[in-house]
Order: C-alpha cells, then structure tokens, then sequence
C-alpha cells in the first residue's frame, strides 16, 4: 500500500502551535514547536490506523514536560550528576542555590520554542525544518554558551527520522551533545511486558542508585556477565525494570546501529536507528500514567553525565563555528511489508 498524496497543515492543538502531516490516509504524524516535539505517529495498517508512540496527550503534559515524551534532548541527554561539571576551567552549576534534590535531566531544548523554517512536501516524504536560537548566554542558569539547534523530521510511508543539529554561534567553547527520548508503542493496549527487545550492544553502562554512571573504566560492565541485561540476539522484556544505557553499538553496512522492537503476537516490528553513539532503555515503570504501556528506546550522543567524564573530553567540546548533527530514526514493518 502506497502513499498518494502528502499534506503539512499548521494548525492549534490545546492551544499549541503544532504541524499535522497527513500521507493519504496511509500515515499521520503531528508536531508541537514546543520542544519540536512529536506528539503522535500513526501508521494504517490492515485497515487500521496504529499509534506507534506515546506522546503527550494535552498541551497541560506537554509544560510539565512529565516523562520527556518524545523529547529532543539538547545540549545534553540525560542526567548531569549533582547539576553541576566543570568544563573550560570553571565550574558550572545547573541549579544554583538549589538544596536537596538536584536532579536535573535532559537538556533545554525539550521545553524551549521552535519557529517553523520550512515544510515541504515530495512525492514520497513529508520534510518539517524547526530552529530555535534559545540558548544564549544568561538564559540558562549553568550553560553560559550560544547555539543555534536545528531539528529536521522527515516523513515516509513507513519511517520518521530525525535530525538534530547545532552551532555554535558564541566565541567560547561549548560542552554538546543531543540525543531523542521516544516512547514506543505497536498499536493496541499491550504493555512493555508483552515485547521483545534488541540492542547491537556489547556493553552495558554501571550505575550507582542514582544512575550516574560508575568512574573511568568501571561504567563499563560485559553484558556475558548481566545476562538479564543482555539483548543482544533479542529477548522477552518480560517483567524487568530496565533503565539504563548501552555502549558498543553494533553498525550494519549502513553505518547505523539498529535496535528492534517486536509484539511477538502480530509480528509488527519498530527499528530504531541511530548514527553512533548509546542507546538507553527505559521500561516506563516510573512514568505518572500509563507505566509500562510503552518503551522509551533513545538514541543518544553520549552517556549519562558526559559532561563530567574524561572519556569524554575530546568529543563534548564544540568550538565556536562548529556544528555537530546527530541523526536517528525509527521505521514500522508488518509481517506483510517484510522482504521475502
């Protein structure tokens, strides 16, 4: 089944800025320019149209920002222990005068405005171009640097991806680095329990209880020795609590590494893609709604508290003139799209 005809429309969603994409009646994706964040992806299959993701249900969930539903993750994924990291000599503090809990996650980019730069449309795709020159110094406490981020969607018959670049337009070296934070679904009421999972991973990162990873080569742990970890040759998720990250990715020809989730029910797969990098998994268990009702499978620049680690000090800095790109993506097949 093909797509005839694709279509970009703006429109207001609870009162939000959002792009609707319509591929006939095969596909539908909308987007809010808040976060330049995906808030649905549906997909028609045997007559049905599938939600593939679990996004923010209203523009209320959409502020809180509760779960990181679908989130672009920028300039940095994920957690930086103590909200603070020391970088150009000096030491910053993402939460300045903040006592107790100092937990602070994901980036800026999740909850800054988007402007639309450009939504076209081919014979085969749907392209939606966002911007946002938010980050500057002074807008946010800790990150005194200036980047331009750039997020790309591209929109086939059967496939998202994304792209997220950024610039940096300061004259001081930055620390940088993006990644995406989707919930992923395959239609139906199923929970996470019911999938199969697997990662192109060698490695699983250490954490302590607060999951920052462990010091220097100690974050590095075999997966032959964690087999509940290890979905290399995939596996039921089964009831695991699961949140943590994968290292040593596994290309194909391609250059991506390719993660696969599958309801072993209806054979409906979703593969997840990503150019380099880790890939963190999180089974949803503390989510405020609808725990275990997806799986966030995020493609990511670096691990947890890369800000702060060694390992990483030749691949965060991004200098003044200097841009840097990320790209993932995430494709659907049913039994009856899969080559022969």
């Amino acid at each position: 089944m093909g797509v005839s005809e694709w279509r970009i429309d703006q429109s207001d969603w609870f009162g939000e800025s959002a792009l609707e994409v319509f591929g006939g009646d095969r596909v539908r994706a909308s987007f809010a320019l808040h976060g330049a964040t995906l808030l649905s992806w549906q997909i028609r299959d045997g007559g049905e149209l599938l939600e593939l993701t679990d996004g923010y249900r209203d523009a209320a969930e959409l502020h809180e920002q509760s779960g990181v539903r679908n989130g672009v993750l920028a300039p940095f994924p994920n957690r930086i222990a103590d909200a603070r990291y020391d970088f150009g000599g000096q030491t910053h503090d993402l939460l300045p005068g903040v006592r107790g809990d100092r937990t602070v996650y994901h980036g800026f980019a999740r909850d800054m405005p988007f402007l639309l730069d450009g939504a076209t449309t081919s014979t085969d795709s749907a392209r939606i171009v966002l911007r946002s020159n938010e980050i500057r110094p002074g807008r946010f406490a800790g990150y005194p640097f200036a980047l331009d981020l750039t997020v790309v969607y591209v929109i086939e018959e059967d496939q998202i991806t994304l792209e997220i670049d950024a610039v940096n337009v300061g004259d001081t070296t930055a620390p940088y680095a993006a990644g995406w934070h989707p919930y992923f679904r395959l239609g139906g009421g199923e929970e996470a329990d019911d999938l199969e999972l697997r990662i192109p991973a060698g490695t699983l990162i250490r954490t302590d209880e607060a999951l920052i990873p462990a010091a220097g080569s100690d974050a590095y742990c075999d997966l032959d020795t964690v087999p509940e970890m290890d979905f290399r040759h995939g596996a039921p998720l089964g009831s695991r609590v699961i949140d943590a990250c994968y290292a040593e990715l596994r290309s194909g020809p391609d250059g991506r590494a390719e993660s696969v989730l599958r309801q072993p029910t209806t054979g409906l797969e979703l593969h997840i893609s990503q150019n380099g990098g880790y890939t963190h998994l999180f089974t949803g268990d503390t989510l405020p709604r609808d725990r275990r009702r997806s799986v966030a499978v995020e493609p990511v620049q670096a691990m947890t508290n890369a800000f702060n680690r060694a390992d990483f000090a030749s691949t965060i800095p991004l200098a003044p003139g200097e841009s840097r790109s990320f790209r993932c993506g995430v494709r659907f097949l049913s039994p009856g799209s899969k080559p022969e």
